[in-house]
């Protein structure tokens, strides 16, 4: 037990590493070649932020447990609105202008997509590839009809030492595959320990410990009084776990998502996918209340994926067996 606990801790600590690494680089690299800060903001920093997510569940598809990386696509999307929009609230109260509301309604979209593909029991190659192009197809729009972002968008720098750029990106690149490995070597072992179902290790472990980096990042900006930043990131993150991530697994692993996410874990991510978009239209702001509420979610979640697991798992099954009937 203790050497799947350092294996899951040693990965978790990799993919930290090696996505702070790759973000830098790919940031310096971006800007040594000229790059606008749209393309900077939503194809660079928003693909090597979720390099995270990416190594560890493309890691655990590969491993032949895709149970693991559709976990961590809900439950890092889950960490990303209750958790880290959650704690940045408390921090330093949120306020919304209006931005960001068109990719909300594609982060809302993308999830009742998922939900559908659980619920019809779908699981071809194919899927995968769509998903993969539906991504490239949003930041296409976002690119040619910019509006107003809701990714953050860094700023260019005076100078930038492309060798530098370049060896960051190989390093944390290196580093995250590595980690990622250990990562989903240690969950693995953790489910088989715990007696647990794998897609829990990834909902809670592997989604929490790669959405850490972000969160880590959501805090500093509160601190220094841009909480707002938070609200870019999490929806932009979104939006990518479904689809890149998500189109990674079904192509690599083209097999129906677990049925236990269709009893708890999908609706809650719905729920909270269309409250997050609904803020956007009608609230001023997230205050520390609501920032509050948001956590005791998270948390509540967390204690029933462990505690209900086998209930949750039986729920789905049926839920799964009346969908197949109407095939």
């Amino acid at each position: 037990m203790l050497n799947a606990i350092l294996l899951s801790l040693a990965g978790l600590v990799g993919l930290a590493v090696g996505g702070e690494l790759l973000v830098r680089g790919a940031v310096g690299i971006a800007q040594k070649l000229g790059v606008s800060t749209l393309v900077t903001g939503l194809v660079i920093v928003g693909f090597a932020t979720s390099m995270p997510e990416m190594v560890a569940s493309v890691q655990a598809a590969l491993s032949g447990s895709p149970e693991i990386a559709w976990g961590n696509v809900v439950g890092s999307n889950l960490a990303n609105t209750l958790l880290i929009l959650g704690t940045s609230a408390l921090v330093m109260p949120i306020a919304l202008t209006g931005s960001g509301r068109r990719d909300a309604v594609v982060a809302l979209a993308a999830t009742l997509l998922l939900w559908g593909l659980a619920a019809s029991g779908a699981g071809a190659q194919w899927i995968g590839i769509a998903l993969l192009a539906g991504i490239l197809a949003y930041i296409v729009w976002r690119y040619f009809f910019p509006g107003e972002s809701a990714l953050e968008e860094p700023g260019q720098s005076a100078k930038v030492n492309g060798l530098l750029a370049g060896s960051l990106f190989v390093a944390g690149l290196v580093i995250l595959v590595l980690g990622g490995q250990a990562l989903v070597e240690g969950a693995i072992a953790l489910a088989t320990i715990f007696k647990v179902p794998e897609t829990v290790i990834g909902l809670t472990v592997v989604a929490v410990g790669t959405s850490l980096p972000e969160l880590a990042a959501s805090i500093a900006a509160a601190l220094r009084g841009k909480s707002g930043l938070a609200l870019g990131n999490v929806v932009g993150s979104n939006i990518y776990n479904i689809l890149l991530i998500g189109g990674a697994t079904m192509s690599i692993a083209p097999q129906p998502l677990p049925e236990d996410l269709l009893a708890l874990q999908l609706p809650l991510l719905a729920a909270s996918a269309a409250a997050l978009l609904a803020l956007l239209w009608f609230a001023k702001g997230i205050g520390r209340l609501l920032g509050a509420a948001l956590l005791i979610g998270f948390t509540a979640n967390v204690i029933l994926v462990f505690v209900l697991p086998g209930e949750a798992a039986a729920d789905a099954t049926q839920i799964g067996q009346v969908a197949e009937s109407f095939r």
